[in-house]
């Protein structure tokens, strides 16, 4: 099992900034990569960013591309999610998600490919 628990969320102007933190314990060597995925009122969950444990790797949405960086501290065993010129259709639940598999982009992309997720912490951007 792996434990995940997110942090960091909270009320911004649009324009500012966040960084969510996502902790994770347990059986983490499991891991191969993270990601971070966010879920608006009557929305879908969907797909923000991606990062490979050893290689490093990042993905990200489009709409999230050139604000939004994800980092890992493997020593601390935490992902990171820096978060820059925020909008308001950035406010949502945002989850960190463990993936024990390498996978391609058609896969990484959706919630059902992650085997753990934290609780979710909520993002509000006001205009």
């Amino acid at each position: 099992q792996v434990l995940l628990v997110e942090s960091g969320g909270g009320l911004v102007q649009a324009g500012g900034s966040l960084r969510l933190s996502c902790a994770a314990s347990g059986r983490t060597f499991m891991t191969y990569a993270m990601g971070w995925f966010r879920q608006a009122p009557g929305k879908e969950r969907e797909f923000v960013a991606r990062i490979s444990r050893t290689a490093g790797r990042t993905y990200y949405a489009d709409s999230v591309k050139g604000r939004f960086t994800i980092s890992t501290d493997n020593a601390e065993n935490t992902v990171y999610l820096q978060m820059n010129s925020l909008k308001p259709e950035d406010t949502a639940v945002y989850y960190c998600a463990a993936d024990r598999q390498p996978s391609s982009s058609d896969h990484w992309i959706l919630p059902v490919e992650y085997e753990y997720w934290g609780q979710g912490t909520q993002v509000t951007v006001s205009s």
